[in-house]
């Protein structure tokens, strides 16, 4: 179990389930923005882990966390909740 998370495979296994999520909802028509800014805060900080915890450098860390915040500040704008 120790070499999934080492080499960043969990993370793979994460994002595939997002995927996976993501062409389900779009199957039941949901709008395929709502989809994109609803998954995507998320996928990006799944990826800042995997730059984590495969040793990456801090900007490959810090990168894809700083561009979620207003990934998910338009998600709450698109729903109506700011």
């Amino acid at each position: 179990m120790n070499w999934l998370f080492a080499s960043g495979h969990a993370v793979d296994v994460v994002l595939a389930f997002m995927a996976l999520e993501a062409i389900w909802l779009l199957a039941r028509r949901s709008a395929p923005l709502t989809v994109f800014l609803m998954l995507m805060p998320g996928a990006l900080m799944v990826l800042a882990l995997r730059a984590a915890l495969t040793g990456m450098p801090w900007y490959w860390v810090a990168l894809p966390l700083t561009v979620s915040l207003p990934l998910h500040l338009a998600d709450l704008r698109h729903r109506g909740l700011v």
